[in-house]
């Protein structure tokens, strides 16, 4: 199973990013995915996470109506569109996907996930 995350970069507040997981070793629709982040100093908080079916989805309130998760199992790849970005979005992101096959997107936190990719950096200025 393996992960790997990319899209990160330096933006301004305000602005956008897109970031990919794209999967590979495992079929991505059989398994829940995350969307992890970790700035310094905190610890790593679930930020969206996409079940097995599209319609169960979860958020971290503070992205509620500027982060979209989705998937495109075709293309074995979730994706994590981040709009309004502020500057407390600042963090390494991390995608994972769940070691079981449950469904749900739901409890959105790391124990669940077991397979990790390597993290991108979201810097966003002001």
């Amino acid at each position: 199973v393996q992960l790997q995350a990319s899209g990160g970069g330096l933006v301004q507040a305000g602005g956008s990013l897109r970031l990919s997981c794209a999967a590979s070793g495992f079929t991505l629709d059989d398994h829940a995915i995350g969307w992890f982040r970790q700035a310094p100093g905190k610890e790593r908080e679930g930020v969206a996470c996409i079940g097995r079916s599209d319609s169960s989805l979860y958020y971290t309130e503070s992205v509620k109506g500027r982060f979209t998760v989705s998937r495109d199992n075709a293309k074995e790849t979730v994706y994590l569109e981040m709009n309004s970005l502020k500057i407390e979005d600042t963090a390494v992101y991390y995608c994972a996907a769940d070691g079981t096959h449950y469904y749900s997107a739901y409890p959105c936190r790391p124990p669940r996930f077991t397979s990790w990719g390597q993290g991108t950096l979201v810097t966003v200025s002001s």
